[in-house]
């Protein structure tokens, strides 16, 4: 399932794996292309993880085989694991060391020279604003702060392909928009970065992306493909009583889908007539006059929602 022509940096076919008799990931196909930012996507539990881990050759498979650059994850693990950077979700630099101590101990396990872990350790400090808090101990560091030194950490013998497992999650919006400044510099470099999140506005700055359900990927491709396959037009709609304005327009012909995102109703309508329109007057019919409603463009908060019923409603169909 090529997502595009650029050449592959991670090939994966039929990928596996289970734990006792739960089935963590289902015979996954996956192609992610050099100089992509590959975001891959699903709720928790869906084998987000335990693929990555994989593909970082922390993991074996049980069945199928992957290819990075070209070298196998389960035959060629050496030539592989210097050019890739691995991230994981648990903070697992050394709390009572440096941010500096921290960044020379994972070069030097990395086998990155003295000169080299100079320069890319000022570097790296530098360009994630990370210089002033050298000294400091990485225990004492902000959610933010951990998370960049983590990305500094695995960066440092400068990887080709970097593996990051939910960088984000739990950490405030600004600290994630400047992770995602950071990555964004990093894909400039022409790096390969595969990175797995909860959040769908995060979806929106990949190159391409894939949806991980139930250890399967159901969707992929870049993020204007994947929107272009939901139905219908956005609407939403603001009111002092959102539960009930969802509840009056759900049964309306013509909507696919109205659920709450926060305190706005989000409406996906199919119908030939003006959307705008059609909602407001049922709205008003229900007592909810001064309700606002106004159309949006389809984001990944949509396509995530869509998907979600779709493939609820197909797990009820084959249900016994």
């Amino acid at each position: 399932m090529p997502t595009n022509t650029r050449p592959l940096a991670v090939s994966a076919q039929g990928l596996s794996k289970s734990f006792s008799d739960t089935a963590a990931v289902s015979g996954v196909d996956l192609e992610i292309g050099t100089g992509a930012v590959f975001g891959l996507l699903g709720p928790d539990g869906a084998g987000k993880s335990t693929l990555i881990r994989m593909l970082a050759t922390v993991l074996p498979p049980d069945v199928g085989t992957a290819l990075v650059f070209g070298k196998s994850i389960t035959d060629q693990r050496d030539e592989i694991t210097g050019r890739i950077g691995y991230m994981s979700q648990k903070f697992s630099m050394y709390p009572d060391l440096s941010v500096s101590e921290n960044l020379e101990f994972f070069a030097t396990v990395r086998g990155v020279s003295r000169a080299d872990r100079k320069e890319r350790s000022q570097r790296l400090l530098t360009s994630m604003g990370l210089a002033e808090f050298a000294e400091r101990q990485a225990q004492f560091l902000s959610g933010g702060m951990k998370q960049k030194l983590m990305l500094a950490t695995t960066l440092m013998h400068d990887p080709d392909l970097l593996l990051l497992d939910e960088p984000t999650t739990g950490v405030d919006p600004v600290s994630r928009r400047e992770f995602w400044r950071i990555l964004a510099g990093l894909h400039q470099e022409g790096r390969t970065v595969l990175v797995a999140t909860p959040y769908m506005d995060e979806a929106e700055r990949c190159t391409d992306i894939a949806f991980l359900d139930n250890g399967r990927i159901t969707q992929s491709g870049t993020p204007t493909q994947i929107k272009a396959q939901v139905p219908g037009r956005l609407v939403e709609v603001i009111s002092a009583e959102p539960r009930r304005a969802a509840a009056i327009l759900a049964p309306l012909p013509g909507v696919v889908s109205a659920h709450l995102l926060g305190d706005v109703v989000r409406v996906l309508w199919t119908g030939d007539s003006d959307p705008e329109a059609a909602l407001r007057a049922a709205l008003q019919r229900g007592g909810l006059a001064e309700a606002e409603v106004a159309e949006a463009g389809i984001d990944m908060e949509t396509v995530f929602a869509y998907l979600a019923e779709k493939s609820s409603a197909a797990s009820e169909l084959v249900s016994p």
